[in-house]
């Protein structure tokens, strides 16, 4: 069976055999990433970070209008001032295989105002399955909407101080020059 066309520039038949032999091979050749190959099977896992300054507009929900609470949709809403919803936001998917447990969110971030980093601590707790975190540093802690993180560090560490899952920006793990 022929995919394309014989033509002059062309030679030769590309059959769907050959095609899909290409793409298995492909597959084989790619390397596992980086979360995959660092954590075992059964452990948790930080599937995504994503971030970027939100206005205090974007998390109103048309329920809001109706009774005047905020409603999240399913997803762990944690501010360093609870009071205030615009500031600069991790969003984090986190894989828990095993039963629900108890964490705290540890975020340390450097931005161009200073290179020490500042911790940030949240409680949460770990759903079995996956969970979407919003981590958001507000108020006082991140008061400009133009201002990015240079570097970030975000790990889940439960009760007894274990780290159960760490993910970091790429200038996080850039070597000091010497």
């Amino acid at each position: 069976m022929r995919v394309f066309p014989r033509n002059a520039q062309n030679s030769s038949p590309v059959t769907f055999r050959f095609f899909l032999t290409c793409c298995l091979l492909g597959l084989v050749a790619v390397p596992p990433t980086r979360a995959a190959a660092a954590k075992p099977a059964g452990e948790v896992t930080i599937v995504r970070v994503q971030h970027e300054w939100r206005d205090a507009s974007s998390f109103k929900r048309i329920a809001e209008y109706f009774d005047g609470q905020e409603h999240n949709g399913g997803e762990a809403l944690r501010r360093s001032h609870p009071e205030t919803r615009s500031g600069y936001y991790f969003f984090v998917r986190v894989k828990n295989p095993g039963a629900l447990r108890p964490a705290k969110a540890a975020l340390q971030v450097i931005t161009s105002t200073s290179a020490k980093p500042v911790s940030y601590e949240f409680p949460v707790d770990l759903r079995a399955g996956d969970t979407v975190f919003h981590i958001g540093l507000t108020g006082a802690d991140w008061p400009d909407a133009k201002l990015h993180p240079v570097a970030w560090k975000l790990q889940f560490i439960d009760p007894a101080g274990k780290v159960l899952a760490t993910e970091t920006s790429y200038l996080w793990e850039k070597p000091v020059a010497e």
